[in-house]
């Protein structure tokens, strides 16, 4: 235990941990197979990262999200811990380097994008390395009973068969109980060993606005309650709408989502993490990995599909665990736009198999051909070329995605990457070097570390600045080294891939299994009508809903929405109760007149009226010559 705590203490500066993460470090370094439940914000990486620093050998993590991985890396090193990451659209030269390194340059940690576990390559070289730790990170992805089921996951268990003997930590921030039960068995967990957090987050308050204009709604509540706020819309156009109607009514407000550059993304998030923006408008690609603890409140303008991606996004107010508040603005007509979702995200068997062959068609893959080969995929273009309705276009892409014929790698969000690839002393006996060049490679060495060992993620704005240069001056020098052989130059990359994950076959020949397509459906539509439910609910805790779905019993929160009306008609009942009882001991020794009435009793004027002509109504006192009098 000292040692792990030392581990904490020298690398992250913390003196204790968290609730949960010791027991799952305890468990991972007992060498037992375990599943992490934390919640949003609850500190997951530290269960992995401290444990596999404590262990020889290199620790494998697999996540999804190649940005997250990029943000995680970049921290390690900075921490001067060894990181690297092999994701999809990286050249096999990169990909080598990387694991060369992992297995003769002491590396700790490997992320890897789940689509490379399948490789040839990655699994000859796997079996050569020391592998400390297998993490498996957004587990649910592996269930196909979660909301974010993920082919490529499957492969995970194959990876076991060749590293046994590593014990493997499975995390997430959210599954129900069939997802926790599906998670090890598809991970092939030697025993059941699950630890949870509860998902009951006792600061956060619930809440759900009812009325049509949202926009005034958002407005209303962003001037009643203080301090920083995420907003969550479905659309990319929609949040810059509502960004600008923000701006306009005197709030600070950015918009983010996956569509803006690299460095826009980056400038907004940084903006509003330094509370330079109070709000920021955004897609669900907004959030993950974001640290950010005093977010005040989470609005949602537009319903999620699954009381899943709702908890996660609104569990990113008040880490803190200050005062927050996550709230819902729901419309009448919310209810048939949810689902129309399911139209679109299955559509028809036949369109489907017409959208394989229209992008065979517009890659230029034959049949026989294409196995293992990606290509630059914009879906606008590919949409207004063959005349295809973009989001069943889109969601059919997926459902081939999950049958195993295509991977679609929507924001590969690939920043430039560097490698030096002559010696530190060789940099001196370059010859014919001009004055741009040298400027260049000294901030390229003051800038970044690794670049002998590895690739480095660089940006090209932080080098103009520190070498005085132009965009195009920086970007001819790299590329004029990368040709001397000097150092190996990969531009920024954001343009979304469609790689091949089996040969070009007739689109008649397409199978899509009925899991993929008919029980996948049928689990969205129980998704969403869980989330209308909690929407709709009008009589039974948020609270209580939520942690329901995910197999939690609880006492009401006593803070929602629902919570708090129950207390005012109780309130309001008790009240009419004591006026009741007031007024029939006072009029009962004699007959008396209203003003009477309001002066004796210390109770609202109103709230005395609304009693004594509901008790006449009932016949239970009498007004005579404006006295009142008990029958």
């Amino acid at each position: 235990m000292s040692d792990i705590l030392h581990i904490l203490q020298q690398y992250w500066g913390y003196n204790r941990f968290r609730p949960l993460q010791e027991d799952i470090i305890r468990s991972v370094l007992e060498k037992k197979d375990t599943l992490g439940l934390m919640p949003t914000g609850g500190g997951k990486s530290i269960t992995f990262q401290v444990p596999a620093m404590a262990i020889e050998g290199t620790c494998i993590v697999i996540t999804p999200l190649i940005s997250l991985m990029k943000d995680q890396v970049d921290g390690l090193r900075r921490l001067r811990i060894k990181a690297t990451c092999i994701y999809s659209g990286m050249s096999r030269r990169e990909i080598m380097t990387a694991l060369d390194n992992c297995l003769y340059g002491n590396y700790k940690f490997l992320y890897v994008s789940p689509e490379r576990l399948g490789t040839e390559l990655f699994r000859s070289k796997l079996s050569a390395m020391q592998i400390s730790l297998l993490v498996v990170d957004e587990a649910h992805c592996i269930s196909q009973w979660g909301y974010d089921f993920r082919p490529s996951y499957l492969q995970i268990a194959q990876i076991r068969e060749l590293i046994p003997d590593t014990p493997i930590l499975a995390l997430t921030a959210t599954a129900t109980n069939d997802v926790i039960k599906d998670i090890q068995k598809q991970l092939h967990f030697k025993k059941e060993n699950v630890f949870r957090k509860s998902f009951n987050r006792p600061n956060l308050t619930y809440i759900v606005k009812k009325g049509e204009n949202k926009v005034e709604q958002l407005i209303r509540i962003l001037n009643r309650i203080q301090g920083s706020a995420i907003v969550y819309v479905r659309s990319r156009k929609k949040t810059k709408e509502i960004c600008d109607q923000l701006t306009q009514n005197g709030i600070s407000a950015a918009f983010y989502h996956a569509g803006l550059s690299t460095e826009i993304k980056n400038e907004c998030q940084n903006k509003w993490k330094n509370n330079e923006y109070r709000v920021i408008v955004a897609t669900n690609a907004f959030g993950m990995g974001i640290d950010k603890p005093d977010v005040r409140i989470v609005v949602h303008i537009d319903l999620p599909n699954a009381p899943e991606e709702y908890y996660q996004e609104a569990g990113r107010a008040g880490r803190d665990e200050k005062k927050a508040y996550a709230v819902t603005l729901y419309a009448k007509t919310d209810k048939a736009k949810l689902r129309k979702r399911i139209i679109d995200s299955f559509p028809e068997r036949d369109f489907i198999k017409r959208v394989y062959e229209a992008l065979c068609n517009h890659l230029q893959v034959a049949e026989g051909y294409g196995s293992g080969s990606s290509y630059d995929f914009n879906i606008d273009i590919f949409c207004k070329h063959f005349k295809l309705p973009i989001l069943p276009t889109y969601h059919a892409i997926k459902i081939l995605e999950q049958s195993h014929y295509i991977e679609y790698i929507e924001d590969p969000n690939m920043a430039s990457r560097i490698m030096m690839t002559v010696p530190r002393e060789g940099l001196y006996q370059i010859q014919e070097s001009d004055t741009q060049t040298e400027l260049l490679l000294q901030a390229l060495l003051r800038s970044y570390t690794g670049l002998f060992a590895d690739y480095v993620f660089i940006n090209e704005e932080v080098l103009m600045q520190r070498s005085g240069l132009s965009h195009d001056d920086v970007y001819a020098r790299l590329i004029f080294l990368s040709k001397r052989g000097i150092l190996h130059y990969i531009p920024r990359k954001r343009i979304p891939m469609i790689y091949y994950s089996q040969r070009r076959i007739d689109a008649a020949q397409i199978v899509i299994p009925k899991e993929v397509y008919e029980i996948r459906k049928a689990r969205m539509e129980h998704r969403i009508n869980s989330i209308l439910n909690y929407a709709d609910s009008e009589n039974i805790c948020r609270t209580q809903i939520l942690l329901n779905y995910f197999g939690e019993k609880t006492e009401e929160c006593g803070t929602c929405d629902i919570c708090i009306e129950k207390a005012k008609r109780t309130t309001k009942d008790n009240t009419f109760n004591h006026i009741e009882k007031d007024i029939r001991n006072i009029i009962g020794q004699q007959a008396m007149t209203l003003d009477d009435i309001i002066d004796n009793l210390a109770y609202p004027a109103k709230d005395i009226i609304d009693v004594l002509r509901f008790l006449c109504d009932e016949g239970y006192i009498s007004n005579l010559n404006e006295h009142y009098r008990l029958n």
